[in-house]
């Protein structure tokens, strides 16, 4: 499904202000405990956030990544990834004031949006920036930083003892943009399925309904039959995609089902990812 330029940067503003709201409620002791994600603070997934928006503002502005090159240059010609920028990212910010990192997350988070704003209704399709893994179209990663929001809010969420959000827009957001790149997602495996497909069907709160080809740049006709059905809960494949909780789980107790081609459709469930 394709999200309306209004809608959907209405639902990032609005997930900015519940992620700023997170914040506000969690305990000053508590930032400083172990969070879910391992090796990390509960501070540090703040300190994570900020960085991942500095660049996704200066994306949006046309400005130089500045601290981006400066992790390529430390590298000194080897390779990089995602993963290392984030440790090297969230390292730099380990010994300030945690006031000063939620303060730079929060005016980067503004100015992104304040930028997404400005973009003209007959460029959203079409406009492009540039992104870690390349360019994204900006629709793209308004929507991806709805998906980073949501779930390291959860994340956050989880470590200080408050209850999950169960929101409908942010994990619908979150669940589609992992459907819609499951090529991708199953190419970083030297996976491809070209001619087949998987129907996902899911309820309740982010539920909606995916009809999606397993293979680059396929579309199946609105007549296929798909050789994979999943359904179930969608906060459950939310969680699935957002690799917090294992497809296994979820199956186990029924709170997910999978029918037609069940190796497919595993395969479909261990390789989905809702970010890059």
């Amino acid at each position: 499904m394709a999200f309306e330029q209004n809608w959907l940067v209405g639902v990032a503003r609005a997930e900015r202000e519940a992620l700023g709201r997170t914040i506000q409620y969690t305990e000053p002791a508590q930032w400083d405990l172990p969070s879910v994600s391992p090796g990390w603070r509960n501070r540090d997934i703040v300190a994570h956030l900020a960085a991942s928006d500095v660049l996704a503002a200066a994306a949006m502005g046309g400005e130089s990544p500045a601290e981006l090159e400066e992790f390529v240059k430390s590298r000194e010609g080897q390779p990089v990834t995602v993963e290392e920028f984030n440790e090297f990212s969230v390292q730099r910010r380990a010994g300030e004031p945690f006031r000063a990192v939620v303060r730079e997350w929060g005016h980067a988070a503004d100015l992104f949006l304040a930028r997404v704003a400005k973009v003209p209704p007959e460029e959203w399709k079409a406009r492009k920036v540039p992104w870690a893994t390349g360019d994204i179209a900006v629709a793209y990663l308004v929507q991806s930083r709805v998906m980073e929001w949501w779930l390291h809010g959860e994340d956050i969420r989880q470590g200080v003892d408050l209850p999950p959000r169960l929101e409908h827009n942010p994990i619908l957001c979150t669940n589609d943009l992992a459907i819609r790149t499951l090529p991708y997602a199953l190419g970083l495996a030297g996976l491809s399925f070209p001619g087949r497909s998987v129907k996902i069907d899911l309820e309740a709160v982010g539920g909606g309904t995916w009809h999606r080809g397993l293979a680059a740049g396929d579309v199946p006709p609105p007549t296929k039959r798909p050789e994979a059905l999943i359904s179930g809960r969608a906060h459950a494949f939310a969680q699935v995609a957002g690799r917090r909780v294992p497809a296994e789980d979820f199956l186990a107790d029924g709170v997910l089902q999978i029918d037609g081609d069940e190796a497919l459709a595993m395969t479909v469930l261990h390789h989905v990812r809702a970010f890059a």
